[in-house]
Parts: structure tokens; C-alpha cells; sequence
């Protein structure tokens, strides 16, 4: 297939921004009703003045000229036109050719169908990642393992929990050796997004944290790269674990990681 011109594909943001404009009414966005109206759905008027830009430059862009569109606009349109995570990423793809930016439109929640896959696998631990390492979804078997639900939501950070928090750390005895895996994985993620503000502060945080992981970050190593724990110590035994990586959402950057335990072995 031929790589789609540039032309082709203003038309298409032209198209796809009339759709979701017309798609709306003055009542979902705030804006009180006039009466009858002679075409369906909000005024170009309308999502400019909501937008925040000047009605010529956002006539041009729904005609399909050549007109240069910033991140945020993109973003504050989105939100306009109330698009939901894929259109919002469709959105950027026509206007910028690539998604946006990690986790700067979405909430940090999944779907009641992951939710429901992880309770039906309920004999094995999985939970959600997002790219800054939060837990933001698990199961029962993973919270029975771990303890996501006792964390305040700023505290449920895998990262943060492998490399600071005491409690957990006790019951990793193989931490020294399955640590710089997790290191590693980090900066896959931090490649995705070099600049992400969350990410750089999560990593300076853990610098200040764990002279463990500052050491590995100062100093390239080749580790696989994990994002669960391969042993965990319980009361009189060592589990142990294989583990799938999932990607759930290819645009918000989430992974669903699923514990298969293999064999224990007495402490």
C-alpha cells in the first residue's frame, strides 16, 4: 500500500474533526442552547472559543490547510470534542503522526474487561502497570502476594516498593540478583518517553532512595529486564514465579503482568 500523502491526510483530520464537532451538542460541552439550529452538533465558533484559539485558525485547520498544531492545542481539543483514548490517539496520529504523549490525556484506570480477565485467572497474581511503574489495577491473588491495597496510591509503585520499601524488600531473597532487571526494564520505558517530567522524577527519586539503584543506573549492565518478582518468601516457603509480560494498551503504555509459579522451595 502506498504511504498516504500529506494531503490525504489533512482531508482526514478535516473529516474526523467535522464528524466529532458535529457529533456534539451546546448542552454536553456547558454552553446553553439557542434554539433550533439549522446543521447538527457545536459550531466551529464554539470549539474555538473552548479551545482556546481564534476561529480563522480553526476554520483552516477543519478545511485542511497547512497549519502547524502544538501538543496542548491537540490535547484541549481533544477534551472539546470529548474523544475518548483511541480517537484522542487517532487525533494525534493525523495531526502529528505519532500518539500522544504517555498518559497525558487517559486516566490511570482499565477497562472492566482486563479487571474481569484478572479476577478469572484468579489463581495466578497479575496486576497493571502503567509506563511510570504504577500498580493501578490487580487481582486477588496478586494482592494476597504483594499487598497492593495496603499502599496509599502514591506509595503503589512497584519501583518505589522493590527498592524502598523495607517490609517488601525482606521478602525478596534474591533481590540483589532480580533487581537490576527491574533497573533495566526502567530504561526501555524511559526510551519511549526520554523527556516525560514523571518519569525523570521518579528516577531522580529513586536515586535518592536506594544507593542500590543509583549504582546500576550510573553503570550499563546486561540484565533482562523484569517487571515482577521471581521469589517471594511466605511464611515457611519460597515461591517462585515465570513471568508474561501483556501489553493491554499500546497508546497509554499499560502491561498486564501475570505471575505463573513454578516450584517452591522450603527456608
Amino acid at each position: 500500500m502506498p504511504p498516504r500523502s500529506l494531503e490525504r491526510t489533512r482531508l482526514d483530520l478535516a473529516e474526523f474533526l467535522r464528524r466529532h464537532r458535529e457529533r456534539l451538542t451546546p448542552a454536553e460541552v456547558g454552553l446553553p442552547s439557542s434554539g433550533r439550529r439549522r446543521t447538527p452538533g457545536l459550531r466551529r465558533e464554539e470549539v474555538a472559543a473552548l479551545a482556546g484559539v481564534g476561529l480563522t485558525w480553526y476554520t483552516w485547520l477543519e478545511q485542511g490547510r497547512e497549519i502547524g498544531v502544538s501538543e496542548d492545542f491537540l490535547l484541549r481539543l481533544a477534551k472539546v470534542l470529548k474523544l475518548d483514548d483511541a480517537e484522542c490517539c487517532h487525533l494525534f496520529v493525523l495531526a502529528h503522526r505519532r500518539p500522544p504523549p504517555a498518559e497525558a490525556y487517559q486516566s490511570s484506570a482499565v477497562s472492566p474487561l482486563v479487571q474481569k480477565l484478572m479476577d478469572e485467572i484468579e489463581n495466578r497474581p497479575a496486576y497493571v502497570l502503567n509506563l511510570r511503574w504504577d500498580v493501578i489495577a490487580w487481582n486477588t491473588a496478586a494482592n494476597r502476594l504483594i499487598g497492593f491495597s495496603g499502599k496509599g496510591t502514591s506509595d503503589r509503585n512497584l519501583l518505589r516498593m522493590v527498592f524502598a520499601d523495607p517490609e517488601l524488600r525482606r521478602r525478596l531473597p534474591s533481590w540483589r540478583n532480580e533487581a537490576p532487571g527491574f533497573v533495566e526494564a526502567l530504561r526501555h520505558d524511559l526510551a519511549l518517553v526520554p523527556d516525560d517530567p514523571a518519569m525523570l522524577q521518579l528516577i531522580e527519586d529513586l536515586k535518592k532512595l536506594s544507593p542500590d539503584f543509583r549504582g546500576w543506573w550510573r553503570q550499563r549492565q546486561d540484565n533482562r529486564p523484569v517487571r515482577g518478582p521471581a521469589t517471594i518468601a511466605e511464611k515457611a516457603s519460597v515461591r517462585q514465579f515465570d513471568q508474561e509480560v501483556m501489553t493491554i494498551d499500546e497508546h497509554r503504555h499499560l502491561r498486564m503482568v501475570v505471575l505463573f509459579e513454578t516450584i517452591g522451595a522450603d527456608t
